[in-house]
């Protein structure tokens, strides 16, 4: 080590070799993703280049007085947090000789510190300076990367447009874009809006202080004709709560916003939940008005600045496009699932027909031969009793059919739920069972009851069992076999429908899932192309596989756990 004029420390071979350090730095992590990475790097490139055996980085969280300690070399090294929050804070701060600090800036703000310590040295002017090179070019190479993650993130959601991603899925990409651009620490959600109803409903919501969804998904919140003038413009609005009340420091005007969406304020049951802090509610505007509303939340009072509003202000008209675009993507596929729901009410009742006059035929003889012996004198007790016994056997067979089909017609709420396989695989087979049986076609059902359940909606589960149970139907006859089973394996739920019927041909396997393509004389070409839409709007895969005279099986896996969302 070699001193200069005035005794500040140098690393061999004088300051030139600095610029060739930074060179070398910024060649390394000029492509860097990942600010920790380069904040490790330029710690260490300082403590090699000053020899400095001690180093830290240290930040300061909105509400905190003091840093925290994000990394330090050594582990039992201490230092003095207060002294880098006041130099942080551009206080008049008295910073030892042997201490080098140098500000890190992130999101428009002062975020951090970078500093170096070597006991017994005196660090002058030109070390110091030296110092804060690398510190610069570390925020430059931060900043740098921070930008690039925000392309990366809009290069994401033109990707999601591209596949026509279900808004459910899309929602959440965006939540997961807008936490990898903003640090909050409590929430995120989406709201659309209802015109009709006059509301904003949450659809989507992640919950950052706990890693997990929302449960707030489907509550809906009433809009004031003033709380829409005043998001009938692309808006972003910022907030602090202020002791119970809101704060307005981005200039919107009015908090009531900000009070309407403080819906986590009371304690959840048997359940730690630290009040929102800081808010930023954004408006969703397209061509067609008010699309919804994007609120971030963070715990901590003075968390958002003017870099949190700019970012979301230019993020916010892609998001927004893609979400409507997708929307009326989900409108048209909804009404081809009612259409679909429509079609097979009436295919069920063609094909429950025959099983419900078989047993109402078994009714009428047994009912007139009792009203005969009554009048004639002649009843029979024992024999009265078998008879009524299967009088009974008739009808309840009868009610179990339209019980089914009207739990089917029914079933069209769309609150998404926890969603037993084994229950909804009940409920298709109240329709189906009697007609295979008296098809001569064996059927087996080995769905466990206690399989991880789909986050869904009941009536979705039901159609697509409905559908692909309808379809084993009617391609077997007698001695043919329809197998339904589920199971867990690595971390998916997979569901299977199998026959041995007539099979399909590979040229028709090919356009199986195409919409409006059937091999059937009165199909219509829809039912498997349901099944695939219902399986993609739960994160899962349809796959068939079919050979002529020796079957069909049909395999959908879904992703325990996941679903239309919460």
């Amino acid at each position: 080590m070699k001193q200069d004029g005035e005794g500040s420390p140098r690393p061999e071979g004088g300051w030139g070799d600095l610029a060739d350090h930074l060179w070398r730095f910024r060649i390394q992590y000029r492509e860097g993703r990942d600010p920790d990475k380069i904040l490790r790097g330029a710690l260490r490139l300082a403590m090699e280049l000053f020899r400095a055996p001690e180093g830290c980085v240290a930040a300061i969280h909105p509400g905190s007085c003091e840093a925290r300690i994000l990394q330090q070399t050594p582990d039992e090294a201490g230092w003095d947090r207060r002294l880098m929050s006041g130099f942080l804070r551009g206080d008049k701060v008295a910073v030892p000789r042997d201490v080098m600090l140098a500000r890190i800036r992130r999101h428009g703000r002062m975020w951090g510190v970078l500093a170096v310590r070597s006991p017994g040295a005196d660090y002058f002017w030109d070390a110091r300076q030296a110092f804060s090179t690398i510190g610069g070019l570390a925020n430059e190479l931060i900043e740098q990367s921070d930008l690039q993650r925000i392309r990366e993130v809009r290069a994401r959601v033109d990707r999601k447009v591209l596949e026509q991603s279900h808004p459910k899925h899309l929602s959440y990409e965006v939540l997961h874009g807008i936490r990898s651009l903003i640090a909050y620490d409590h929430s995120a959600a989406l709201l659309i809006h209802d015109a009709e109803a006059g509301v904003l409903e949450v659809v989507a919501e992640q919950v950052a202080w706990r890693k997990a969804k929302g449960e707030n998904v489907g509550r809906k919140f009433p809009l004031k004709a003033s709380l829409q003038e005043v998001l009938a413009q692309p808006v972003v609005l910022g907030f602090d709560r202020d002791g119970r009340g809101w704060s307005d420091w981005a200039g919107g005007g009015s908090t009531t916003l900000a009070e309407m969406l403080d819906y986590d304020r009371l304690p959840r049951k048997a359940a730690f939940a630290p009040s929102e802090g800081a808010v930023l509610c954004a408006s969703l505007i397209t061509r067609e008005g008010l699309l919804g509303v994007l609120k971030v939340a963070s715990i901590h009072p003075g968390s958002f600045c003017a870099y949190e509003v700019e970012l979301i202000a230019q993020f916010l008209p892609q998001a927004a496009v893609a979400l409507q675009n997708a929307r009326r993507t989900e409108t048209l596929e909804r009404r081809m699932i009612d259409a679909e729901r429509k079609h097979a009410m009436a295919d069920l009742a063609r094909g429950v027909s025959h099983d419900v006059n078989n047993a109402l035929g078994a009714v009428l003889p047994l009912v007139q031969q009792l009203v005969h012996d009554l009048e004639a004198d002649a009843f029979d007790p024992e024999a009265a009793t078998a008879d009524l016994r299967q009088v009974e056997r008739s009808i309840r067979v009868c009610r179990r059919i339209f019980g089914g089909m009207l739990n089917f017609a029914k079933g069209s709420a769309r609150n998404p739920s926890d969603v037993a396989l084994r229950q909804a695989a009940d409920s298709a087979l109240t329709i189906f069972r009697e007609g295979l049986e008296r098809r001569g076609v064996a059927l087996t059902v080995d769905v466990p009851a206690d399989l991880p359940r789909l986050f869904a909606v009941q009536a979705d589960v039901e159609q697509l069992l409905l559908n692909l149970i309808s379809n084993a139907r009617d391609a077997t006859g007698p001695g043919d076999a329809v197998t339904i089973r589920a199971r867990a394996e690595a971390g998916r739920l997979i569901l299977e429908v199998e026959d041995t019927g007539s099979g399909i041909a590979p040229e028709d396997l090919a356009r199986l899932q195409e919409p409006f393509f059937t091999t059937k004389a009165n199909g219509h070409g829809l039912g498997v192309a349901i099944c695939r839409s219902i399986a993609a709007q739960l994160r899962g895969q349809l796959d068939i596989r079919s050979a002529v005279g020796e079957g069909t099986k049909v395999t959908v896996s879904f992703p325990i756990g996941g679903g239309e969302g919460r």
